[in-house]
């Protein structure tokens, strides 16, 4: 196997940088957080990420390898097309939105994961049940990504793919590993330049390639294949909808975004950042547009590709790199292949950090350790990325169905996790047997719905449900699968949230009516136990010499003081939940 010396020299070239940025990002912070704030600091930066760099890294969070790829992917398949290029417009509304309403909440009240709320109201058990969906969700993204990686990098420099893989992943593993927030959120700015300027130099070398004919004439016309334009059938268009509120609303409950929220100087930086990222969403998702179009345009018969255009091979998945590898020239190319690799490491190192973060505070220390001193948190905190890192590794290199996993993941994120975030922060009066109920409720309706891509068959048949075929165009084999027309994920997650409230006001109705004696309330989460939540208060404060009235009043929380105060900063939360951190930031 041939490996070009020059795409080899490229790619050491930006991995080193890649490498330099992230140590020096932590030696530049390695005295932030000194003493009980280390492991905060490692999620959460310290709290003082600024504009240019939070605008940066919160435009990496989405803009990653699975990004730019599926972009192009989408734009040069025949089927599909421009209109159903969903993520660019999906991602930059979900930010918007996230902004709006979400960003505000979560930052003024001195959170620390996107778990907090949750375990502060429905309690560590139920957290721990909300953490499954969440880390499924960062583990097999990771995964993806990598295993695209993989795929690209072979393309272009001919080089084992395993190999690629690993050396990407340790790298990555490794900045983060050294410096937590701070190093993905200096190396997310180098990337991000490198995606922008990578992608831009290739374009119109691509374009002018004699094989590729005007995109503009076969945006609307037939030429080498369908309009790259694509549309909306009839038949599609609740389909189409519900992809697009799973992009717009799942991209909300994800804890890579809420972790650039919560590391915002302030509730008001962190919608700012929301709104900087939606519009660089779109921006860096140009190019990829025009990747694929040009895809979709191009006699490949032209071409050293070979007179199988990429759809009958396949290889649709590997448009933008081969696109670079194929229409550029080879010095472009391998700048393009930075780009990619770029793209990658952005969002995977993001993914990582965000696991091991959940797992560090509201498993291990929430959960389990409540007394852990802060070295130990830190420490726990590198283990797991070392692990949740490793862990995607092995399934970017064994996992066939990697990108069927992610799917069905992120689906639970949309389907589970959202509508709870939505009850936590918006909606008074729910518990934790509601909770629970959403989350079978929305479960079982999702699974019902079954997955194409992991061979997974419905058990629930929605009204308008079809049976598709899907041929391999190498072997010849056909593959029949169930396609559910009705929109079932926004239905499931709709279904959750009511579940969530219905199950709630009427356990509540339940227990304070003295329908329901009040020993069977065994989750602690309707019935008042003042006793033990002053008990729980007196456990807080008891390494302290004295302890004042005002600390034995009663609380609101379900859960006692003791675990409820250790979601949010005592100073940061005021009783209606503004920040008067805020008022530090006057300058906002």
């Amino acid at each position: 196997m041939a490996i070009h010396a020059e795409g080899l020299v490229a790619i050491v070239i930006f991995y080193l940088l890649i490498l330099f940025v992230g140590i020096w990002a932590a030696w530049k912070n390695k005295n932030s957080g000194d003493g009980a704030d280390r492991s905060e600091s490692i999620m959460v930066g310290g709290r003082d990420i600024g504009l240019f760099v939070g605008g940066f890294t919160m435009t990496a969070t989405w803009v990653g390898g699975g990004y730019i790829n599926g972009t192009a992917e989408y734009v040069y398949l025949p089927d599909y097309g421009l209109a159903w290029a969903q993520a660019p417009f999906g991602y930059a509304l979900s930010l918007v939105v996230g902004g709006l309403f979400f960003a505000k909440p979560m930052r003024s009240r001195g959170y620390v994961t996107m778990l907090d709320p949750f375990q502060q109201l429905y309690g560590k058990r139920m957290g721990g049940l909300l953490f499954i969906p969440a880390l499924m969700g960062e583990i097999f993204w990771s995964a993806a990504i990598l295993s695209a990686l993989g795929a690209t990098l072979s393309v272009i420099v001919d080089i084992n793919i395993n190999m690629s893989v690993i050396i990407s992943a340790l790298i990555a593993i490794f900045y983060t590993l050294v410096g937590g927030l701070y190093s993905v959120a200096y190396t997310d700015v180098v990337q991000l330049f490198c995606i922008f300027v990578g992608l831009w130099i290739s374009v119109p070398f691509a374009m002018s390639n004699p094989a590729v004919s005007d995109i503009s004439v076969s945006a609307k016309e037939a030429i080498h294949q369908s309009p790259w334009l694509g549309k909306i059938e009839p038949e599609d268009k609740w389909l189409w909808a519900d992809n697009f509120c799973l992009l717009m609303l799942g991209g909300i409950p994800w804890q890579v975004y809420f972790q650039r929220v919560l590391s915002a100087s302030s509730a008001t930086y962190a919608q700012v950042l929301s709104f900087i990222a939606a519009f660089g969403c779109l921006v860096m998702a140009i190019p990829s547009v025009l990747i694929g179009a040009i895809g979709a345009s191009t006699d490949w018969n032209q071409t050293s590709y070979g007179s199988l255009a990429p759809k009958d091979r396949d290889e649709s998945d590997m448009i933008l790199p081969i696109v670079l590898q194929h229409l550029c020239p080879p010095y472009i190319s391998f700048f393009g292949l930075g780009a990619v690799s770029a793209a990658v490491m952005s969002s995977a190192d993001s993914s990582i950090l965000s696991a091991s973060s959940m797992f560090a505070r509201n498993i291990y220390q929430l959960a389990f350790r409540q007394s852990a001193s802060d070295n130990e948190i830190v420490w726990v905190m590198r283990i797991t990325i070392f692990v949740f890192g490793a862990l995607a590794t092995a399934m970017a290199l064994l996992t066939g169905s990697v990108y069927g996993l992610w799917y069905l993941s992120s689906d639970l994120v949309y389907v589970i996790i959202f509508p709870q975030l939505l009850s936590v922060l918006f909606v008074k009066g729910t518990n934790t047997y509601g909770s629970v109920a959403a989350y079978v409720v929305g479960l079982l309706l999702r699974i019902g719905g079954g997955e194409p891509y992991l061979k997974l068959p419905p058990f629930i048949f929605y009204p308008g449900w079809v049976t598709q075929e899907r041929i391999h165009h190498l072997t010849g084999d056909v593959e029949h699968f169930v396609q559910q027309r009705f929109p079932f994920k926004t239905v499931s997650m709709v279904a959750s949230f009511l579940a969530n409230m219905a199950i709630s006001y009427l356990t509540k109705y339940l227990f304070e009516s003295g329908m329901l004696s009040h020993k069977y309330d065994f989750l602690d989460a309707v019935v008042s136990k003042d006793s033990k939540e002053i008990m729980d208060k007196a456990t807080l404060v008891s390494n302290h010499d004295n302890i004042i009235l005002s600390e034995m009043a009663p609380v609101k929380q379900v859960l006692g003081a003791s675990l409820a105060a250790t979601f949010t900063n005592a100073e940061v939360l005021s009783d209606d939940g503004a920040s008067s951190s805020e008022s530090l930031h006057n300058e906002d």
